[in-house]
């Protein structure tokens, strides 16, 4: 490799990945098979090729960004030298499927010993360059597999540049579509989650979807990627949760006929034909758009028979009174310099991925994430980071606390002297959706952030890039806290400094405008911390006023008050933004 171009090869790698091999790729019959293994070790690209066995280390010049590298360890696996086709055949053909159409997919036949059943003779698919083997028993459902299947099926064999790509639930639907005529598909690794509620995935499966991050740039080029999950409640939360880490705008899905639950009972009972006709009527993920009452019958049988159900938790009980959280809706946090606003969004966070398992992505221009790492840790802990009157926190609790900081929280640090612009971070937003499945976002505080070139008009620019992030929380379902400091204030005769709402944040009535939940962190004459909650879009979120909250200093955490002390402003549950929008032109 004396004269390859290394950052042509490497310039967009940052986490370990297959690639294809420049020095061997286009001499071998599949010449999109990718067997070059590249792993990230700080600034240097080790690589390997598994089939000319070439080898080596690029070092990258500092990057402008860099995700935290995702380590993936490959080690080939033993896959059976010689196949029984004939098994193989008859095994196919048991489910419709022409063996010849998919005689270059990677299938196997071997004896396999499942739990429960002992030695039974199985079909084999291969996964990558002998990656994984996921095996099937001939007679019953039986499943076992040598090695881990991280990736998507049959992504080595996609076209260089598929514009259309589909991804089933398991492998017998890709092979049924490959029967069926259809190209450039591939199927899950792990088949649909196991826990599953109201359609949605549980956290602790959040784990399982890195093959949506491996095959990002496949993702990207493509204009359509149509999700043809079972017809079921794990499929249909599977299809969800694959369209929010893509982006809902180029997802579409399928409609199956009666009595067929997947691909291959469409195949079975209608034919070949039928399956080109379901992928070729697929219809788009509801986004925005013009639907009948009909498309809205199963939500509304839903709201019938269970009513609204609020957001997660804040963690403190006179909070929840105002506000609760709910994914896809956008959050609008001021308050006067060192009031502590960050620290309270901190804090509702931690209790966030706590009590419910979520994972946050945080842009943060006035707190370096080791500072920011911190904080978090007292929160979480307890107990103070640093030295102190109050004992600070053990090594071992540190650590503790380090181990759960790393799987919630990803840090959307700004390097490489650029000004962070609402491009930057919503890019690097959407890769940690896809990446780590977050369900919070944090951008502290809005005037780091850069207006766009030619932006001659504030008022405009501010309301194009709320927007931006409104379209963003609805496509992705993320819920998205945004820290804006307020207009200098007038201190009245008494001088205090009056509590600074919506209208009063510097720059754009837009803010009040655009914002689903609008917070203030006030602290009064005696710093005591006032949590004004002066918008909410929604009644069933919360409503407006205000409640008194406790602040340990050691530790940083907010708490409610004692109860006798507690005595929180009417909480008005109407929609009052509704009656002052009218006020202003936007």
């Amino acid at each position: 490799m004396e004269h390859t171009d290394y950052a042509h090869i490497f310039g967009s790698v940052f986490d370990d990945c297959r690639i294809n091999c420049p020095e061997c790729g286009d001499q071998r019959k599949k010449k999109n098979q990718k067997t070059l293994s590249v792993t990230v070790e700080g600034n240097d690209c080790l690589f390997y090729c598994h089939h000319c066995h070439i080898s080596g280390k690029w070092k990258r010049p500092d990057l402008y960004q860099k995700p935290e590298p995702v380590p993936q360890k490959v080690r080939a696996i033993s896959v059976p030298a010689a196949s029984d086709q004939g098994l193989i055949s008859d095994y196919l053909t048991s489910r419709s499927i022409n063996p010849e159409s998919v005689a270059d997919f990677q299938v196997v036949s071997g004896r396999k010993y499942f739990n429960g059943a002992g030695e039974l003779p199985a079909i084999g698919f291969v996964y990558g360059d002998k990656e994984a083997v996921k095996w099937r028993s001939i007679e019953g459902k039986h499943f076992t597999q040598d090695g881990a299947a991280r990736t998507l099926w049959g992504i080595e064999a996609l076209s260089v540049d598929a514009k259309q790509i589909v991804i089933c639930e398991g492998e017998t639907d890709r092979l049924a579509l490959g029967s069926s005529g259809v190209c450039d598909t591939v199927s899950v690794p792990n088949g649909a989650p196991q826990k599953v509620s109201g359609k949605k995935v549980d956290p602790e499966e959040d784990g399982k979807f890195s093959y949506v991050w491996d095959a990002r740039k496949q993702i990207e080029k493509a204009d359509k990627i149509i999700l043809a999950c079972d017809d079921d409640e794990a499929g249909l939360a599977l299809a969800e949760e694959l369209a929010r880490r893509i982006g809902r705008a180029k997802c579409w899905t399928l409609t199956y006929p009666e009595g067929c639950n997947d691909i291959n009972d469409v195949l079975k009972a209608h034919g070949e034909e039928a399956v080109k006709n379901l992928v070729r009527d697929a219809v788009p993920v509801p986004l925005e758009g013009i639907y009948s009452a009909d498309d809205y019958t199963k939500d509304i049988d839903h709201l019938y028979k269970d009513g609204i159900v609020g957001g997660a938790s804040t963690g403190i009980a006179s909070v929840d009174q105002l506000f609760t959280v709910v994914t896809g809706q956008l959050t609008i946090v001021t308050g006067i310099p060192g009031s502590g606003k960050s620290e309270f969004i901190d804090q509702i966070m931690v209790n966030l991925a706590k009590r419910d398992d979520w994972k946050f992505a945080i842009a943060s221009f006035e707190n370096p994430p080791p500072l920011h790492i911190a904080k978090l840790s007292e929160k979480y802990i307890g107990k103070p980071f640093f030295d102190g009157n109050t004992p600070k926190m053990a090594e071992e609790e540190k650590n503790d606390a380090m181990k759960w900081i790393n799987k919630h929280f990803l840090f959307l640090e700004q390097r490489g002297g650029e000004s962070a612009t609402i491009d930057s971070i919503l890019d690097r937003a959407k890769q940690a959706v896809m990446r780590l499945g977050v369900r919070g976002l944090v951008i502290d505080p809005y005037n780091y952030i850069a207006q766009s070139s030619g932006q001659d008009n504030e008022h405009k620019g501010i309301n194009d890039m709320l927007t931006r992030l409104v379209v963003f929380a609805r496509a992705h379902d993320v819920h998205i806290w945004f820290i804006a400091h307020p207009a200098k204030m007038m201190t009245d005769q008494h001088g205090l400094t009056p509590v600074p709402k919506g209208m009063n944040i510097s720059g754009s009535a837009a803010f009040f405008a655009k914002a689903d939940i609008g917070l203030t962190v006030h602290l009064d004459k005696d710093k005591n911390v006032e949590i004004h909650c002066w918008k909410c879009r929604f009644k069933w979120v919360g409503g407006t006023g205000v409640v008194n909250l406790d602040y340990d200093i050691p530790t940083g955490r907010y708490s409610d008050v004692e109860y006798e002390d507690f005595i929180p402003e009417a909480i008005n549950h109407k929609p009052d933004w509704q009656e002052r929008d009218d006020e202003w032109e936007f």
